[in-house]
C-alpha cells in the first residue's frame, strides 16, 4: 500500500441494504406478497413485516447517511411493490416511493445505486414456476423497463441480479432460503435463468439509459487448497468454478467454464436448458462487476454434499466474526487483484462486512470494536489492490442498518447503525464514526483518534440524527 493509502478522486463511499431486509410495510400502498413473506410465515421465522421500517423512515435514514459522509447508497427496488403480480399492472404508489427516494438522495448529495432484484420475487410469479420457469426472465425484462423509464433519468449506476449463486444454492439446492427446494439440477436451471435475467436487464439498460453504468453483483470467494497436495489443489479449483467462474465467465466472457460444465453434466446429466443465443445475451457488455466479499473458502479433496470437495471450518488462530466466518482481509486483496488480472473489468465493492452484535453500552455508545478492526483491515487490503492495478470504483459497506438477515432473522447484526427493532431507535456505532472519518479523508486511517463524538448521535454530532423514533 502506498504511504498515504489514498483512493482515487470521485471514489464512491457508501453502504448497502435490500428492500425485504429493511423496508417493512409489506402490506402498504399496494405491495403484494413476495416469496420471502411466504417462506418466513410457513416456517414461523422472523420476517420482514416491519424490519427497520425504512419504507417510512428513509428521509431520516438518508439524513443519517449524509451525516456519515456517505456519497452513495445501494438499495434494492421491491418487485412486488412495483409490479405486484410480477407482470402486468404497475402499482404507481410503489413506484412513486422510489421516485421520491431517488430525488431525496440526490438532494443530499448521495448517488443512488439501485439493485433491480435482491431476492424478493413476487409470490404470484413463484406460483407460476418462479425462477424455474424461463418466462420469469421475460417478466423481469418488463419490470426492468418500468423501473428504467421512471428512474433512469437520474440514476447513474444500476445493479441487476444480486448473488445468483446464493439464490440458486441456498434457495434451490440446500433449501435454506426461499423457496426452500433441494435439487442440484433445479439449482443449475435457476442459476441460468437468473443470469438470463441479468442479460435482459443489461440489454434494456443499454437501450434506455445508454449513459448509465451497470453490472451484476456476485458473491465471490477466494478458494484456497488446504495443502499443496495436487488433489487439494484440484479440489480448490473445482470449488472456485462452482462459486465464482460459473457466474463470472458467462457474464464477462460469454461462455460457461468447460471444467465446471463437465462436472455438472456428470452429476445431473445434459444441461439442455441452455439454449442457442443465451450466452450472447448473458454476456452483454458490462460496465462494472459488483463484488460481494465476506470470507474465504478453505478446500480439501473429499466429497461433501455430493460435490467432490470439502469446505473446512475456520482455521485455528484466524480471527472470526460472531457468525463464525473467517475475517481475512488478505483474501479480499487476492480476490480483487485476481479479478483484475483475469477479467480486467472495473470493480465496485457492493458488499463487505461481518457480524458483530454489540449493542449500546449504558452511556448509549455502541463500541463494535470487531467491526472497526475488520473495516480498517479490509480498507487497507482494498487500497493495496488499487495500488496493484485493480480498477475499483467504490466501496459500499454491508450494511447501513442492522436488518433482517434472511433465514438468520434479527440475531445477526451487520449494520454500521444499530437498530432497536422494538422501538426503531437508531444509534450510530463506533464503526460508522471511523468510516465517516475515512470518507472525509478519502484514505485509510488508523482507527485510534477517530472514534470521538457524542454517543448516540450522527458522526458530525448533529442532534437527533440517531435515536430518532421517527413518525
Amino acid at each position: 500500500m502506498n504511504a498515504t493509502g489514498t483512493f482515487p478522486a470521485g471514489f464512491l463511499w457508501g453502504a448497502a441494504t435490500s428492500s425485504y431486509q429493511v423496508e417493512g410495510a409489506v402490506d402498504a400502498d399496494g405491495r403484494a406478497p413476495s416469496i420471502w413473506d411466504t417462506f418466513t410465515a410457513g416456517r414461523g421465522m422472523d420476517s420482514g413485516a416491519v424490519a427497520c421500517d425504512h419504507y417510512h423512515r428513509w428521509p431520516a435514514d438518508a439524513d443519517l447517511m449524509a451525516g456519515l459522509n456517505l456519497n452513495a447508497y445501494r438499495f434494492s427496488l421491491a418487485w412486488p411493490r412495483i409490479v405486484p403480480q410480477g407482470t402486468g399492472a404497475v402499482n404507481r404508489a410503489g413506484l412513486d416511493h422510489y421516485d421520491r427516494m431517488v430525488d431525496g438522495l440526490l438532494e443530499r448529495g448521495i448517488t443512488p445505486v439501485p439493485t433491480l432484484y435482491h431476492w424478493d420475487l413476487p409470490q404470484a410469479l413463484q406460483d407460476r414456476g418462479g425462477w424455474t420457469a424461463r418466462t420469469t426472465t421475460e417478466a423481469f425484462a418488463e419490470y426492468t423497463e418500468v423501473c428504467l423509464d421512471t428512474l433512469g433519468d437520474r440514476v447513474p449506476v444500476w445493479l441487476t441480479v444480486n448473488e445468483p449463486w446464493v439464490v440458486s444454492v441456498l434457495g434451490y439446492r440446500l433449501g435454506l432460503h426461499a423457496p426452500g427446494e433441494r435439487d442440484l439440477r433445479t439449482s443449475l436451471l435457476v442459476a441460468h435463468h437468473l443470469l438470463l435475467a441479468h442479460g435482459v436487464a443489461m440489454e434494456r439498460i443499454r437501450e434506455r439509459c445508454p449513459d448509465a453504468r451497470a453490472g451484476i453483483p456476485l458473491s465471490l470467494f477466494p478458494n484456497y487448497p488446504v495443502s499443496a497436495d495436487p488433489a487439494d489443489v484440484a479440489a480448490a479449483r473445482g470449488s472456485e468454478g462452482y462459486t465464482n467462474r460459473w457466474y463470472l465467465d458467462p457474464v464477462l466472457r460469454g461462455r460457461y467454464p468447460a471444467d465446471t460444465w463437465a462436472l455438472f453434466e456428470r452429476l445431473v446429466g445434459p444441461l439442455d436448458f441452455v439454449q442457442p443465443g443465451d450466452l450472447d445475451l448473458i454476456g452483454t457488455r458490462s460496465d462494472l462487476l459488483g463484488v460481494n466479499y465476506y470470507t474465504r473458502r478453505r478446500i480439501a479433496a473429499a466429497e461433501q454434499d455430493g460435490l467432490p470437495w470439502r469446505v473446512l471450518p475456520a482455521q485455528e488462530g484466524v480471527p472470526v466474526t460472531e457468525s463464525g466466518w473467517e475475517d481475512v482481509p488478505a483474501a479480499f486483496h487476492d480476490l480483487l487483484v485476481g479479478l483484475h488480472r483475469e477479467y480486467d473489468v472495473p470493480l465496485l465493492i457492493t458488499e463487505n462486512g461481518g457480524v458483530w452484535n454489540a449493542g449500546p453500552d449504558p452511556d448509549g455508545r455502541v463500541r463494535d470494536h470487531g467491526r472497526v478492526r475488520a473495516l480498517h483491515g479490509h480498507l487497507r487490503a482494498l487500497s493495496r489492490a488499487v495500488d496493484d492495478g485493480a480498477r475499483v470504483l467504490g466501496y459500499l459497506h454491508w450494511s447501513l442498518l442492522d436488518n433482517l438477515e434472511w433465514a438468520e432473522g434479527y440475531a445477526q447484526r451487520f449494520g454500521l447503525v444499530h437498530v432497536d427493532h422494538a422501538t426503531q431507535r437508531r444509534t450510530v456505532k463506533d464503526s460508522a464514526r471511523y468510516y465517516a472519518a475515512v470518507i472525509a479523508a478519502n484514505r485509510v486511517l488508523d482507527p485510534a483518534g477517530h472514534l470521538d463524538g457524542p454517543a448516540g448521535s450522527s458522526a458530525d454530532g448533529s442532534p437527533g440524527s440517531a435515536g430518532d423514533d421517527g413518525p
